[in-house]
């Protein structure tokens, strides 16, 4: 007998080519004996967009959690995507971005970091580096179209490929990561398995995104944004400006409804100047414009409860958007997905023989940790716009709401609130780390700087922008 069959499942089927589903062969590949991912679609061969990946449009960052996940998972991994292009944003040091409370300080001692870079790039990093191990092998315009087993075991899946041939697969663990869209809620139906909770939260909000050629270098150019405040009496609008791979900006803006962007390009500037900060339009100016505005209406926070189940078969396990979607404008979502492989690989490699007959179990625990951290993120700032559908603010979210208000305007001039936050947007602290003693304290005093009251670019990059300014002044 084998060592995977020993540990182990000796064939792990994954559903979906996604980022999660590369990262879910990348945890499981070397405990088991064959990993088998299953496309809809074909996968492209370099850096270009992968059918089903409508989010790739739209602004969105590794936060250094998942970042530190994938470099676990696939170690290197991080610096091959740096060489190609990525850049590693030190935060707040390399940040402009105006929140409800003020401008972040930009602290020169930078204790986090976000890796930008166009998601294309990212998925080709993953996919090469998953798909050397000679154990992983894609099987693409293939569907996955059920489950077979029944309510206590899954033992692997029904396809249909191109042609519209049906088969069976076999398989001694079942990973679902095909996003979105995923039909597993009925395919658990199907098996008689009924009431999976879900929980829907909708701000509305609606995103514009196009690319921009730089006019300025892009290594160690900051990132901007401007956030939405949702104690405003209008439609909540915000942006954001990501530096990414080939010289270019990573422009998306935000409107809820009432307040949306358009998908005419004539409208993208000018809608960037009704931001609450003019600061994203004043640098667009300078740029010029890639493509077209691409529009997304899918910006819904959606969690299935899979790890609440009271009837949960053995063999199949549900990771990334399948478990959870997040309002792409707090950048979680392929952080999430990183952290639960990290959290499946864990598990398959510390536990024993017995631990490992309901690994699907535990597994799927495990994940929804990571999901919860950022599911509470998410929806407790998404729950107080005026155009959320889903569910109204309680007095708890309200309470809530005042306080972290309150360390993030302390955070405008204070280290210590700042650092705090960013340990949990970075998703490497719970967010009841916020009420720890030292923070508390230091939401108490509150800021010790004064509020800055404009955008804090430093002198290289004002000399750059003033340079800009003075070339396309009119001459005399």
């Amino acid at each position: 007998m084998s060592e995977a069959t020993s540990r182990g499942p000796e064939r792990v089927v994954i559903v979906g080519g996604s980022l999660a589903g590369m990262l879910a062969a990348a945890a499981v590949k070397d405990h088991v004996g064959s990993v088998e991912i299953l496309e809809a679609h074909d996968l492209p061969a370099g850096p270009e967009p992968r059918t089903g990946v409508p989010q790739a449009a739209h602004i969105h960052w590794l936060q250094a959690g998942g970042a530190e996940a994938i470099d676990a998972l696939l170690p290197g991994s991080i610096d091959l995507l740096m060489a190609a292009g990525a850049h590693r944003i030190p935060v707040t040091t390399n940040m402009v971005i105006f929140s409800p409370e003020g401008w972040y300080r930009r602290w020169q001692r930078a204790t986090h970091y976000v890796i930008t870079a166009s998601r294309d790039l990212t998925d080709l990093v993953v996919r090469s580096e998953v798909l050397k191990d000679p154990r992983v092998t894609v099987r693409t315009r293939t569907k996955a179209v059920g489950l077979l087993g029944d309510r206590r075991t899954v033992r692997g899946v029904r396809l249909r490929d191109a042609d519209g041939t049906t088969s069976d697969l076999r398989a001694d663990l079942v990973i679902d990561a095909s996003g979105r869209a995923s039909r597993l809620p009925r395919w658990l139906a199907e098996l008689g398995l009924t009431g999976l909770a879900e929980e829907r939260l909708d701000s509305g909000m609606v995103y514009a995104s196009r690319l921009y050629r730089a006019p300025v270098p892009t290594r160690g150019w900051p990132v901007v944004g401007v956030q939405a405040d949702p104690r405003l009496r209008r439609p909540a609008k915000a942006g954001g400006i990501l530096p990414i791979d080939g010289d270019r900006w990573h422009v998306s803006l935000m409107g809820a409804p009432g307040g949306e962007p358009t998908r005419a390009a004539e409208d993208f500037e000018p809608f960037a100047r009704t931001l609450r900060h003019p600061v994203m339009a004043d640098l667009l100016k300078h740029a010029e414009p890639l493509g077209e505005v691409s529009v997304s209406h899918s910006t819904a926070n959606r969690r299935h409860y899979y790890e609440r189940l009271s009837a949960r078969p053995d063999g199949l396990v549900a990771l990334g958007d399948s478990v959870a979607t997040f309002n792409p404008v707090y950048a979680q979502g392929m952080s999430v997905a990183a952290l639960g492989a990290l959290a499946l690989r864990d598990l398959l490699a510390t536990g024993s023989p017995r631990d490992l007959a309901h690994l699907a179990h535990r597994a799927q625990r495990a994940i929804a940790r990571p999901v919860h951290i950022a599911w509470t993120l998410a929806t407790g700032q998404d729950v107080h716009f005026a155009t959320t559908k889903g569910r109204h603010p309680k007095l708890a979210d309200r309470l809530l709401r005042r306080y972290v208000s309150r360390l993030s305007r302390t955070a405008t001039g204070s280290f210590r609130a700042a650092t705090a936050l960013t340990d949990v947007l970075a998703l490497q602290a719970p967010p009841t780390s916020l009420v720890r003693p030292g923070v508390l304290l230091a939401a108490l005093i509150g800021p010790l700087r004064p509020q800055l009251d404009s955008p804090q670019f430093n002198p290289a990059e004002r000399q750059l922008l003033d340079g800009l300014s003075r070339r396309e002044a009119p001459g005399p």
